[in-house]
């Protein structure tokens, strides 16, 4: 496997940046997980500007041009050979002096990483696969989600620590966190949907909550089959009490939700709809 590391392709064990680098020291750094599907970005252009907007957060002003990094990405996967694939791109402002101010990235550290999944979508003969194996359980933590004045929602940082705090609370497959007023915000690595008499709900984005490139998607396509669309703050009961449920991320895409703590959820129709809207979407697109 070969990587991208500040313009070269090397093996992945030789993959490596200074140990004075800001993303290292700090988690300041920025990043976006991509997936292809046929050899093609799904969603660039969004998560381009979602890149762009964390980068303007940090005031990380790294020079480099979409057009740029897209190239690195392609170039990462050509040498790979991969055409269905997960891709981390990230970029921070480089090695410097040990002090917490930072200063201009002169030379920011520009990395892709990437690894083969399943190949999406779903053709006439049925092929198309999920990355996972069987619906997500998931827990409510005690872990808060961190609010927007302490650190944007919006911005995906190298900074991971709340949701890995998250994480390391529960054996389910995702852990469900609260903002301050204890209301669901999102998954440690997920957007949350639940459905309760056939309208869809999901936490708003006034809230601490990432917006999430699959969520917005799945959103466009509900409205598509109008299927009544609802965003707004919910307690953990609301889930609880749902109808059925799912998580979507970039390479989850739409993740039926079993399970919520100890309440069983049922599986339905508008999960199934959204779900064979995605992957028909992808197969339109990308096959």
């Amino acid at each position: 496997m070969l990587y991208h590391v500040n313009g070269d392709l090397v093996p992945a064990d030789e993959a490596m940046v200074s140990v004075r680098d800001r993303g290292f020291m700090y988690g300041d750094a920025a990043f976006e997980t991509l997936r292809t599907y046929g050899g093609d970005v799904f969603e660039w252009d969004a998560h381009a500007d979602r890149l762009r907007a964390t980068c303007d957060a940090l005031s990380l002003d790294h020079g480099i041009g979409d057009d740029d990094l897209r190239a690195r990405v392609r170039a990462t996967l050509d040498a790979n050979d991969l055409r269905e694939a997960y891709v981390k791109l990230s970029i921070s402002r480089g090695a410097q002096p040990g002090k917490l101010t930072p200063g201009p990235a002169e030379e920011p550290t520009v990395v892709v990483i990437v690894a083969e999944l399943p190949r999406g979508g779903r053709n006439d003969d049925g092929s198309g696969e999920s990355v996972w194996d069987a619906p997500a359980t998931a827990e409510v933590v005690e872990t808060r989600r961190a609010p927007d004045a302490a650190l944007p929602a919006h911005a995906k940082t190298h900074n991971y620590l709340n949701g890995i705090l998250a994480r390391l609370e529960t054996d389910a497959d995702e852990a469900l966190m609260l903002d301050s007023q204890g209301n669901l915000t999102e998954g440690a690595t997920s957007n949350l949907f639940f459905v309760r008499d056939g309208v869809l709900h999901t936490p708003s984005l006034a809230g601490p909550v990432l917006p999430g490139v699959t969520r917005r998607v799945v959103l466009e396509l509900a409205a598509e089959s109008a299927v009544p669309t609802e965003t707004g703050h919910y307690d953990p009961e609301a889930v609880r009490r749902a109808d059925e449920a799912f998580l979507t991320n970039t390479t989850w895409e739409v993740r039926p939700l079993a399970r919520l703590d100890d309440v069983e959820i049922r599986g339905g129709t508008v999960t199934r709809e959204l779900s064979d809207a995605f992957d028909a979407l992808v197969e339109s697109r990308h096959y």
